[in-house]
């Protein structure tokens, strides 16, 4: 619309005059303005140009133009039918044509007194065309038919609209059908969607209840290796006792862990089939080399009754050394010592605090094997997850530096440590004469080895998104210390096996004797227990831990 007004003028019209009913009427405004403008054009050349030019026949020209553009304005404005109008543009034609003769003939061709009577009839002609157009037409035409032609192009004109309304109706109906199917599948969907929803919500209710249950287990599968060598497992109660084992060695020890996960699958929605088979016959029939339950000659399923302490065949001494040192050692009956405290205690309190800690964890301590080192994830007393390095003689040689919020960021932790540190360089970025190494190109980590505030040397594995993944832990009397436990860092971590532990682990190590120990660490690190004497075997070492795991939570105390 407004590019519109621009070219016809309209938009002048309507902002200075008003809304103009028709195009014609605009147009005759403009075209009287016009006649105007060269009517006061000739008259201002006419003045300024001497009698019988060229210049002077231009002013006589424009002033001539001025009456019929003038006439024609006001003819077009005026609501006559379309046979005056046209009839007015005609005598402006002629007029103009007269004007353009005057030109060619003035001033040698021109009569000054008497003029061209032919150029005069021609201008006189058309003048009176355009005055016949505004007065005489609508005076003679038949304004009924006009009125009829108008209304019939009007009522076509109208026909072709509603026709174009019609097609962009029906399309629009197409389109809503259209939406609406496709707005029912949709609802269809949406309902498959909700069921299956709320089916899966009902499945989730269920798992949640499994793992509720799967929580308040009070037992722990053993995985261990019989007197003739096979794997096996067990479910040890926490009190000691033994509600389950495999009944049969396997081959390896990932057909034992398939059989244990496959009892940990099908065990709760198990039923309950009673034989009435004699025990004797029974105890026959099964091939178990670790300890028998002591509820076995009940027919029906062993729950331990947790307030009856589980039998013990050992005893915990607890007694002062030589050095006036709090220790403690567990004696089997038949004499032998089966564990101690590893190290002693400046009072008798200290010593029954680590004993009384040795009773809660031994039943449900996991087996690590260090050889010779390996990691332990366990979650420390703020509730977070940390995992630590430990070196088959005892010492934790990296430690994660930092807590996780879930045992499995831990483990992410770990596994990086496990996948640069190998190939790791070494920086030392506070000592510029140092001389470092270079990585070997794939690591993502880098070693930096720097002295602390306390004169101590300390190391750090830094990933190169800048997070520091691992840290010594502890202190270094000098820098050469230090760059020897990156190299050990270096040359375990990648094959080092790990442990998620809780509150406590069993390590399985390889001694510098060749033999086997054991040793039984808190989740704080600290050592609570160990062998006190090496084994000829891995086999005899975890044999070891399994006595250990049945006496220790129920075994006496005895001050000497």
């Amino acid at each position: 619309m407004a590019t519109d007004d621009k070219q016809d003028g309209g938009g002048l019209y309507r902002r200075r005059i008003g809304t103009p009913t028709t195009t014609d009427e605009v147009n005759g405004y403009w075209l009287f303005g016009f006649g105007v403008l060269l009517g006061l054009a000739g008259v201002a050349v006419f003045l300024l140009t001497e009698s019988a030019t060229v210049a002077r026949g231009v002013g006589y020209a424009l002033a001539a133009l001025a009456p019929p553009f003038v006439m024609l304005g006001a003819v077009i404005r005026f609501p006559l039918r379309r046979t005056g109008t046209y009839l007015g543009y005609l005598g402006t034609a002629v007029s103009v044509l007269g004007v353009v003769w005057f030109v060619n003939v003035f001033p040698d061709g021109w009569l000054t007194a008497s003029g061209d009577p032919a150029v005069i009839t021609v201008y006189g002609v058309g003048l009176l065309l355009i005055g016949v157009a505004g007065t005489v037409v609508p005076l003679l035409s038949d304004p009924v038919y006009e009125d009829y032609e108008r209304m019939r192009d009007e009522a076509a004109a109208a026909t072709a609209t509603a026709e174009e309304a019609g097609e962009e109706l029906a399309a629009t109906r197409g389109e809503l059908a259209a939406t609406e199917s496709e707005l029912e599948a949709a609802r269809e969907d949406l309902s498959e969607t909700e069921a299956d929803l709320e089916a899966t919500r009902d499945e989730l209710t269920a798992a949640e209840a499994v793992v509720a249950s799967l929580r308040e287990s009070k037992a722990r599968f053993e995985l261990f290796e019989d007197a003739s060598g096979k794997p096996r497992w067990r479910l040890r109660h926490r009190n000691g006792n033994v509600i389950a084992t495999a009944g049969q060695g396997y081959s390896s020890r990932g057909k034992a862990q398939q059989g244990l996960h496959s009892v940990r699958r099908n065990a709760l929605g198990a039923g309950l089939l009673r034989i009435e088979t004699p025990v004797e016959e029974a105890a026959a029939v099964a091939d178990d080399d670790g300890p028998e339950p002591t509820d076995a000659t009940d027919p029906d399923v062993a729950i331990p009754d947790e307030t009856e302490g589980p039998e013990s065949d050992a005893t915990f001494e607890l007694y002062a050394d030589a050095a006036d040192e709090w220790r403690f050692r567990l004696r089997h009956d038949n004499g032998e010592i089966v564990g101690d405290s590893g190290e002693g205690y400046a009072s008798k309190s200290n010593a029954k605090r680590a004993l009384s800690k040795l009773r809660d964890h031994v039943a449900a301590a996991d087996y690590l094997r260090i050889d010779p080192a390996a990691f332990e994830v366990f979650e420390d007393a703020a509730s977070e997850y940390r995992w630590r390095l430990v070196h088959q003689n005892g010492n934790v040689i990296a430690d994660s530096g930092q807590g996780y919020a879930s045992r499995s960021k831990a483990q992410q932790g770990l596994d990086s440590v496990r996948s640069n540190a190998g190939g790791a360089g070494l920086e030392f970025p506070d000592d510029e004469e140092a001389e470092g190494r270079a990585g070997d190109g794939e690591s993502k980590a880098t070693f930096e080895a720097y002295e602390d505030r306390g004169g101590k040397w300390r190391w750090r594995l830094v990933h190169d998104n800048g997070n520091i993944i691992a840290d010594s832990g502890q202190g270094y009397a000098s820098e050469s210390n230090a760059t020897d436990a990156v190299e050990r860092v270096g040359e375990y971590a990648p094959d080092a096996s790990a442990l998620a532990a809780g509150g406590a682990a069993f390590e399985i190590y390889e001694d510098a004797a060749d033999e086997w120990r054991w040793r039984l660490r808190h989740r704080n690190g600290n050592v609570l227990a160990d062998s006190g004497e090496g084994y000829a075997s891995r086999s005899n070492a975890v044999e070891a831990v399994t006595g250990v795991k049945a006496n220790a939570p129920g075994a006496e105390t005895v001050e000497q």
